[in-house]
């Protein structure tokens, strides 16, 4: 059996109404692939979601979000926290098991001209996918964001899809689509509302910068939560664990007088990551529950919000719905 995960972000968050006639449509296309978990914020303005299944069945479900964003999402009226490119910002496929990365770079690549050429939006693929060395890093192709894209679209052009900022592109925005590893989305929030500060410990934390392997990094301000946050990609968390980020950004945070009041994870984690941090707290320990609970303890992953493990762990959503056989 061939397992592959998607985790598309999308441009929307603040209309409830409209999110959920989304998620509705993707529900409905779903066929024997699972929607494992939904997370939303609102001050971002972007939802992210978490499929999982057999690769035409993940595909399929994936192709009706675009097809769906495309009627729901306006981009010419979008705002939010996080940078976007599109209503579909950013679709990533992560091989699980039974596949080859490089068998779903052909079948991805196959997806991304059917979502440009069939709903005409302009498509950039990224990360393993890429076609060009510059266009693996998310945040080259996602420079000046949406609002770029009229002058974009004519030096930057797309790799399938439309090159004009026609009105269609002017409503969808593009996207971004490739196969690449598992990512953890991980935000840090500091008892400051000073977004500044978050920013420029962001840059000094950025691998490109000379920071930690494996690590994106931006500052902003969360209005829900009334500070400024660190919100890092971990592109490769063996190199780069949570507890690596946690700790690093925590003295940095020390020398300009801060203290770190909490974190969260956005998506889902995988097991052998929130294990790996337990371990870095507690070196001798060896039962796994207690090595997952002195991970939320020391990373403060309850401070925000409840971290509630089997909802937030990939692992135990795949058990919850009857993937637990597929894993590796």
């Amino acid at each position: 059996m061939k397992l592959i995960e998607a985790v598309p972000n999308i441009s929307e968050a603040k209309d409830k109404k409209n999110l959920a006639r989304i998620v509705g449509d993707v529900r409905a296309a779903l066929g024997s692939a699972r929607l494992l978990h939904i997370d939303s914020n609102t001050d971002a303005n972007r939802t992210v979601l978490t499929l999982a299944g057999l690769p035409t069945e993940v595909a399929a479900a994936c192709f009706a979000l675009f097809q769906s964003c495309k009627k729901h999402i306006d981009m010419r009226i979008h705002h939010g926290a996080h940078p976007r490119l599109g209503a579909v910002d950013v679709c990533p496929f992560i091989p699980v098991k039974g596949i080859r990365a490089e068998d779903l770079l052909l079948f991805i690549n196959g997806f991304a001209q059917r979502v440009a050429y069939e709903l005409d939006i302009p498509v950039y693929l990224y990360e393993q996918s890429a076609l060009f060395p510059k266009r693996t890093d998310l945040a080259f192709i996602r420079h000046g964001e949406y609002e770029s894209l009229p002058q974009k679209l004519k030096n930057f052009p797309p790799d399938y899809g439309p090159q004009a900022f026609t009105e269609s592109v002017a409503r969808t925005g593009a996207s971004v689509i490739g196969v690449r590893d598992f990512l953890i989305a991980f935000n840090v929030s500091l008892n400051t509302k000073e977004v500044a500060v978050a920013q420029e410990i962001a840059s000094a934390l950025r691998e490109k910068n000379g920071g930690l392997p494996g690590v994106k990094a931006i500052g902003w301000y969360m209005k829900e939560y009334g500070c400024a946050q660190v919100s890092f990609n971990l592109t490769n968390y063996r190199k780069s664990n949570l507890h690596n980020v946690f700790e690093a950004c925590k003295q940095l945070a020390a020398a300009y007088g801060l203290t770190v009041t909490g974190s969260e994870l956005i998506g889902l984690v995988p097991q052998k990551a929130i294990l790996k941090a337990g371990k870095f707290y507690a070196p001798n320990e060896t039962d796994e529950n207690v090595l997952l609970n002195i991970a939320v303890q020391h990373l403060l992953l309850d401070k925000i919000r409840p971290f509630v493990p089997s909802e937030k762990i990939l692992e135990n959503q795949l058990g919850m719905h009857g993937l637990a056989h597929l894993l590796p």
